[in-house]
């Protein structure tokens, strides 16, 4: 692929991964593991179990967009704080908060290796706090 760190997660979290298998694993490492921190306790992925949540995504959304706050990248390593946010099939005209998420990823071949990601459920947020 080519892309620095940088580049890999950003793009990755701004992609249509959710909607296009071909895209999903251009980003991801065939042997990519993620460690994922929810409202529903600890899920570890591989590219499979990643798979499966983006066909999820695919179906109950209309559109999923990350509003990227920060990214901080030293080597192969990368950490990112966004927020998704997402307009559903029933009402495709508000674009409503669904997740912040704070990820950090190791790179390895231009792609998404090792991850770990922590999210809460979205709400409006009044300012950046990085500002």
């Amino acid at each position: 692929m080519g892309l620095k760190t940088k580049e890999v997660v950003e793009k990755f979290y701004q992609s249509n991964f959710y909607q296009d298998e071909d895209v999903l694993r251009s980003y991801l490492h065939p042997e990519v593991e993620l460690s994922w921190y929810g409202t529903t306790g600890l899920r570890k992925l591989n590219l499979s179990g990643i798979a499966e949540i983006s066909e999820q995504l695919a179906e109950s959304f209309e559109s999923l967009r990350a509003e990227v706050e920060k990214i901080v990248v030293e080597g192969d390593n990368a950490a990112i704080h966004f927020t998704y946010h997402v307009r559903t099939i029933e009402n495709p005209d508000e674009e409503m908060p669904l997740a912040h998420f704070v990820a950090m990823w190791e790179t390895k071949d231009g792609k998404l290796f090792k991850g770990v990601q922590i999210s809460q459920l979205g709400e409006e947020v009044e300012e950046n706090p990085w500002n």
